[in-house]
This record gives structure tokens, sequence and C-alpha cells, in this order.
């Protein structure tokens, strides 16, 4: 019996009266089990994580010490980043432990919970990106009407709804997996507890199970997306209505940002949860979830800062320079 196997016989425990053990943990094989490869990962990791939470508070603090940032589209924006610095902190933190500690496990209620708060601020993000491309479609087809259609009270209002959206669907799809029974093996090929890979040890038939999981993926990924495209096609309309090239190019500056983190969002995405189960391939998929996991909450406040003079005018306004030209 090797070390893993050891530590995989003393995380079952026994029901009553039946003759069958159940998981009590799991164990997170993470990336590499040799100590030099993870040391390196670990100097890898930890800069890109302190970078995301970082980039995003900043994103934050600008946005709630700069009243000329007061608008919808910078609300959102400071929305996001407090969605990208959750969705970060629910899985790094533990990763760059594991990356150092012997002990690589995790209990199934800890798990149950990231889980459900992983998949809960991913949803409320997909949501987020909708009600951000809603705010770009109201400004450039709608300038003169912007902010009276999009007031703070609705504003607040869906931006909340991103939150209860999230939180209420991830319930159905962190139940449905965490219901299952694990009797058998407790090794999470993967560096988080993420839906599939903790549903490959289930030990029954989860085809149901993947149905329903792959109704509610329709309903999370496809159903935005498809309400950002209708959103963008009337964007472009109303773009190329515009004769001055320069207004033109103003408008479409606008919605670049927003479209680049929603494609490296999304894509990712689209294919951890919509891919067929003949195709899954744990190691290819932890790499994949890297994408729209860790790398896009550091991608975005990147994206918005250095396209957006806005926030390079806050920026360097609360750093002290006054007021800057550009």
């Amino acid at each position: 019996m090797d070390e893993w196997d050891s530590v995989s016989a003393s995380t079952m425990w026994m029901i009553p009266g039946q003759n069958q053990s159940w998981v009590s943990e799991f164990i997170l094989l993470g990336f590499s089990s040799d100590p030099t490869t993870n040391s390196i990962l670990f100097t890898v990791f930890l800069p890109i994580y302190l970078s995301s939470v970082l980039g995003n508070g900043l994103i934050i603090m600008l946005v709630s010490l700069d009243t000329q940032l007061r608008t919808p589209m910078y609300f959102f924006l400071c929305v996001l980043s407090l969605l990208d610095m959750g969705y970060v902190t629910t899985t790094m933190p533990q990763m760059l432990v594991h990356l150092l500690a012997h002990s690589q496990t995790i209990s199934f209620a800890g798990c149950w919970l990231q889980m459900y708060v992983f998949s809960a601020l991913g949803i409320a993000e997909c949501t987020l990106f909708v009600v951000m491309a809603y705010d770009r479609y109201v400004a450039i087809c709608y300038p003169l009407r912007y902010t009276v259609i999009l007031n703070w009270v609705l504003c607040t209002w869906l931006a909340a709804g991103t939150w209860i959206c999230g939180f209420f669907s991830s319930l159905l799809h962190t139940f449905f997996t965490m219901s299952l029974p694990y009797c058998g093996p407790n090794r999470v090929n993967h560096y988080f507890c993420e839906g599939p890979s903790v549903r490959s040890l289930a030990c029954m038939d989860t085809h149901v199970i993947e149905m329903v999981d792959l109704v509610l993926s329709v309903f999370v990924v496809v159903t935005p997306i498809s309400l950002i495209l209708a959103s963008y096609i009337h964007i472009a309309m109303a773009i190329l209505k515009i004769k001055s090239t320069q207004a033109r190019c103003k408008a479409f500056s606008t919605c670049a940002s927003h479209l680049t983190v929603v494609t490296f969002f999304y894509a990712p995405a689209s294919y951890i949860y919509m891919r067929p189960k003949s195709s899954y391939s744990s190691e290819r998929d932890k790499l994949v979830s890297l994408f729209y996991n860790v790398f896009t909450a550091l991608l975005n406040p990147v994206v918005y800062s250095l396209r957006n003079k806005d926030i390079k005018r806050a920026f360097l306004k609360v750093m002290g320079h006054g007021r800057v030209e550009w």
C-alpha cells in the first residue's frame, strides 16, 4: 500500500448497520506530486494571485474614491472586480497551501462549500456580463437617455440580481453532485473541488445527473452568450450609423474591453461544462480551468486599466499627480 492508499483508507467511515464505507475527505492531487515542481508552481501562482487581488481591489478603490467614475459602467466594473476577487480566492489560497504542505486533503463539507461558492460566483459573473452588455447597449443606442434608463435603483437591482441568480442556481448544481454516494476512491485529480472531477468518483451511474447538469449549464452559459450577442448586434448596427470616424472608434473601444474578458471567460468555461463525457481529460481540464478561474481574474483589471483613460486618470489622481490630460 503506497502513501496515497494509506491516506485514502483513513478517510473512510462506516455507516452503522450497513456494510458500506463512505468518503469523509477528498484528496486534491493538484498538478504534481513532486516537491520541487510544486515549489516552482508556488513561486509562479503566488504573484498571480496577489496581482489579481491587488488589481481588482485597486479598481474597487478607484471607483469608490473618484466621483467622476460614479457611472453605471464603472459601478458594474466594480461589481465584476468584487466577484473576481472572491472567485479566485475560493480556490487559489488552498491550492498554494497544498503546493507546499504534505497533506492535500479537504473535508467533505469543505469540498461541498468550495464547490458551491465557486459555482455561485461563476454563475453570478456569467449573469453580470449580460448586464454589462446591456449597459453598453443603452449607452451607445440611447446615449441621451442613458442615466435615465440605467438609474441607480435599476443598477442596484441588476447587481443584486446577479448575486441572487448565482447563489440560487449553484444550489442545484452542488446538491446534485454532492448528494451522490462516494464510497470508493477519494482522489480528485484537480487542484480544487470542481463538479465534473468530483462527480467522476461517485459509485453509481451519474448519467441522469450529468444530463441535469448539462441543462443547467445551457441555462447559465448559452443563454447569457445569446443575450450578449444580441446586444452587440444592435450595438454594431448603431455604431455603423455614426458618421464621425472618431466617434465610431470611441464607441468600438468602449466595447472591446468587455468583449475581451467575455471571450476569455466563456470559451474555457463552455469547454469544461458543456462537452460530452467521452472527451473528459482531467489533466487538460486542470489547465483549461486555470484560464476562467485564475487568469481571467488577472486579465480583467489589466484590460480595463490599459484601455481606459478614466481609470488611468483616477489612478494618477489618487497617487497625487493631480489632473492629467490624455
